[in-house]
């Protein structure tokens, strides 16, 4: 058979009495080993014992190509974690009573001025030099993303608070917002405090 190998264990007749006929061996006599658990049939080793014919099988190996495409595999497989950047959190200060967002989108409906601009233009180029001029309480100018804005009404509607709002006083402060809250629609929130457009020297 294919599957197995029948080893015969000692006769029980004397090999000498030529004429004598060899009785089938016994069960008990048989060893039987199981190949199918190897991946190739394999040549028998002949036991060096005289006096019994027992063969044996060498016991599977494992190849080490396979070993080395194992660890390959699983190399392969294994990923180290990417770190991906999250947004810098900030500690926000709770809002006094009647300046909070709500508050605000009110106002910016109702107030008549609050880029001050006493009927000027809001459409006019501002030098970076004009911003600069513009950064005492009461009189906060900053640029966020090539627009001028007059940011003294929306200091205490701030969720970071004054503090964080001063690093942007006379400054373009849009690398500042976008590190904390790009996602913000500022051009809508701060719609009503334009006072105009940065002028960009060529």
């Amino acid at each position: 058979m294919d599957d197995f190998t029948f080893c015969q264990g000692n006769s029980l007749i004397d090999e000498d009495q030529l004429g004598s006929p060899k009785p089938m061996p016994r069960v008990s006599d048989l060893c039987i080993h199981d190949k199918s658990d190897s991946a190739e049939h394999r040549e028998p080793k002949v036991s060096s014992d005289k006096n019994s014919k027992i063969f044996q099988v060498a016991p599977p190996k494992v190849k080490s190509t396979e070993m080395q495409e194992t660890a390959t595999a699983k190399g392969s497989t294994f990923k180290q974690p990417v770190s991906i950047a999250k947004p810098v959190r900030r500690a926000k200060v709770p809002f006094e009573k009647g300046y909070s967002q709500m508050d605000w989108l009110k106002l910016t409906q109702t107030h008549p001025d609050l880029a001050g601009l006493k009927g000027s233009s809001n459409r006019r180029l501002i030098s970076m030099d004009e911003v600069k001029q513009h950064k005492s309480e009461g009189d906060i100018w900053t640029v966020l993303k090539g627009r001028v804005y007059n940011i003294s009404p929306y200091m205490k509607f701030h969720p970071g608070g004054e503090d964080m709002l001063m690093k942007a006083a006379g400054k373009d402060c849009t690398a500042l917002f976008n590190k904390y809250h790009a996602w913000v629609n500022a051009e809508f929130l701060l719609e009503k405090c334009l006072v105009g457009f940065l002028d960009v020297p060529m």
